[in-house]
């Protein structure tokens, strides 16, 4: 199943509130992997009230925007997911989207997306 920007929906609660049960499903990683790739705590995943928490959150919808921006030229959401976990970026010395992620450097892995969609260079 491949996820794009509308398919964020799908993955909220009625709250309004990204459920990382889905979230991990659709990644296929387990709860610890998500923690691990997104440079959250295992608990900020498995608890409700800290996986609602505004920074909790914000992570998570970040992880999914960077992937589904990656996902129209990486073919699939495994595959951008891929991308996202091991892929060296040269214009950020080789850290990957994840590794950014991790610093809150988010917007500046979607800027860089955003350059190489619109026809710019890494």
């Amino acid at each position: 199943m491949a996820a794009t920007a509308e398919d964020l929906t799908d993955l909220l609660s009625d709250a309004g509130v990204v459920e990382t049960d889905r979230l991990a499903e659709l990644l296929h990683v387990t709860k610890g992997e998500l923690a691990l790739a997104t440079g959250l705590s295992r608990d900020a995943v498995s608890k409700r009230a800290r996986a609602a928490s505004p920074k909790t959150q914000q992570r998570l919808r970040d992880t999914i925007d960077i992937i589904n921006r990656a996902v129209p030229w990486a073919g699939s959401t495994a595959r951008a997911f891929a991308w996202f976990r091991s892929q060296p970026l040269p214009s950020f010395g080789d850290k990957t989207a994840e590794d950014l992620l991790k610093e809150g450097r988010a917007q500046a892995v979607k800027d860089y997306l955003s350059r190489i969609a619109d026809g710019g260079y890494a």
